[in-house]
């Protein structure tokens, strides 16, 4: 069974190290080593969650002779936000309504005054 390029990418995003590994990667190209720093698990750990990132091409890896540093590729991220776009507007309109509602009530509550 394929699974599709967004639901890899989402799955990677789940877990909060490889999303903190990802903030890191904003700063620039690091390598394994520097990723782990922050945090306290394995460099055997940290390495499997590169693997997951790099499988969903939000990483990419090259090589420096015995270092291989890794850089962020925001493309799959894109598609995130393309499709999180849809649910944005969404609640963009509720908020409007609410918004309009509440406006309603303190015309309503100003009359009752009088």
């Amino acid at each position: 069974m394929s699974t599709d390029q967004l639901s890899v990418t989402l799955s990677a995003l789940a877990d909060p190290t490889r999303r903190a590994i990802l903030a890191q990667l904003v700063q620039g190209e690091a390598t394994v080593t520097e990723l782990a720093e922050p945090f306290e698990i394995s460099l055997p750990a940290i390495s499997k969650h590169l693997k997951v990132l790099e499988r969903a091409h939000l990483i990419t890896r090259s090589r420096d002779a015995q270092w291989r540093p890794c850089q962020l590729n925001p493309e799959p991220l894109k598609d995130v936000a393309n499709w999180l776009e849809h649910y944005c507007q969404f609640w963009e309109q509720r908020f409007d309504r609410l918004d309009q509602y509440l406006q309603e009530l303190q015309i309503e509550e100003k009359r009752s005054d009088r």
